[in-house]
C-alpha cells in the first residue's frame, strides 16, 4: 500500500511540472515533447485568432538575419536548422503548439494562421506573429522579435496573432 501510494505521489509530482498550457490540449506532431516535460523543445500559446478557418503552423528557423524566414528547401539543402509543425485549425478552446528543437539554445520562431489552407502566406488575409509580440506594421519583422532561448527542458511563449488592418499594417486583432 505504502509502495503504491509513492508511485502515485511520484506521478502527481510529474505531472505538476509539466509545462501548462492554460487548459489548452497540447497540438502538433512534436507534442509529446512538450508533454513529457522532456524537451528541448517550445510550447507556445496561441491567442487573438481571427477565426477558426485553415492551418496553423510554427517553424523554427536559425537565430540569424541571413537565414531568418529563409525558404525551407534552402536551410534544409544546407543542413542548417529549420523544423515546421502544422495542424488544423481547432474549431475552439484554448490553442497550444509544440516544436521540437534539435537541442538547447537560441532559435527563430513564426507563427502563422493560414486561413485559406493553400500553404501559402496570404499578405491579405492570413495571420503571423512571433513571441516579442511587438506589432509588425508594414515591413519584414526584425529578427529580434523572433528570437527565444531554449533551455534543456520547455520554453515557453505565448504568441499573439496578426493580420492586416488597413494602412498601418499588420496588428492584432480589436
Amino acid at each position: 500500500m505504502i509502495r503504491v501510494m509513492k508511485m502515485m505521489m511520484a506521478a502527481t509530482i510529474g505531472l505538476a511540472m509539466m509545462p501548462q498550457a492554460a487548459g489548452a490540449q497540447v497540438l502538433g506532431s512534436d507534442a509529446a515533447a512538450c508533454t513529457s516535460g522532456g524537451g528541448p523543445a517550445i510550447l507556445a500559446r496561441i491567442e487573438g485568432l481571427k477565426d477558426r478557418k485553415g492551418n496553423l503552423k510554427l517553424e523554427l528557423y536559425p537565430a540569424n538575419e541571413e537565414d531568418f524566414l529563409q525558404d525551407d528547401s534552402v536551410l534544409v539543402s544546407a543542413g542548417k536548422t529549420f523544423r515546421r509543425v502544422q495542424v488544423p485549425t481547432p474549431a475552439g478552446g484554448a490553442i497550444a503548439l509544440c516544436i521540437r528543437v534539435p537541442r538547447p539554445g537560441r532559435y527563430a520562431l513564426l507563427f502563422t494562421h493560414d486561413r485559406d489552407g493553400k500553404n501559402k502566406f496570404n499578405f491579405w488575409s492570413d495571420g503571423a506573429g512571433f513571441p516579442a509580440n511587438t506589432k509588425l506594421g508594414r515591413r519584414k519583422p526584425p529578427l529580434a522579435s523572433a528570437l527565444i532561448d531554449v533551455p534543456n527542458g520547455v520554453a515557453t511563449t505565448t504568441i499573439r496573432a496578426q493580420y492586416l488592418r488597413g494602412l498601418g499594417g499588420f496588428g492584432p486583432v480589436e
